[in-house]
């Protein structure tokens, strides 16, 4: 399977990057083909529905890689109890066509508390989008945050971040396993 991470931070080095970071080598890890599109290193221009800016070099990009993928994952902060800003201009640059009958895996990263709100809403924008939403997220905030942050920057022995990394894995092999069995029904359809 082929799966597209959009990572949907405007700040150098995110967590919430990281954690899509860190998926792309769990998902290499099953043998699966996974790509992050990093909002931040690959800017898209505002949404305005009456301007054509399907010419602009990133936001071509990012269309053929979504429109290629087998599943989804889209990674956000959480500000102010909602999406970031970048990420949210990016699903209004998509459609249907690039969700739709797909795999959504959400994630998110939060300087508080685990950052729900955000989750909640991209369920609802991948709903919108005809995306099928995992039966599960992953979010991390506050301590988790700070101990996924020091594992990820080398520091194995640091407290509890042994629980962090085998929540991530086990979500996202529920993800994988779902995104196979409704990519296998797909290709059986389409046969």
């Amino acid at each position: 399977m082929n799966i597209v991470i959009l990572a949907g931070s405007n700040r150098n080095n995110a967590t919430s990057t990281r954690l899509g970071e860190y998926a792309v080598e769990i998902i290499r890890g099953q043998g699966h083909q996974a790509s992050l599109f990093d909002l931040y290193q690959t800017p898209l221009p505002f949404y305005a529905p009456d301007e054509k800016q399907a010419d602009h070099e990133h936001l071509a990009d990012l269309n053929t890689r979504m429109l290629a993928a087998d599943a989804i994952i889209l990674s956000t902060p959480e500000y102010h109890g909602s999406i970031s800003g970048v990420l949210k201009n990016a699903l209004d640059h998509l459609s249907q066509a690039h969700f739709s009958g797909k795999t959504v895996l959400s994630i998110s990263s939060s300087g508080g508390a685990v950052g729900v709100s955000s989750l909640l809403q991209l369920q609802a924008i991948v709903r919108n989008l005809h995306g099928i939403n995992a039966q599960e997220w992953i979010s991390i905030g506050g301590a988790q945050r700070r101990r996924f942050e020091a594992t990820f920057d080398g520091y194995e022995e640091y407290e509890g971040s042994q629980d962090i990394e085998d929540r991530v894995q086990r979500v996202i092999g529920s993800f994988l396993n779902l995104a196979q069995t409704l990519t296998n029904a797909r290709n059986s359809t389409m046969s």
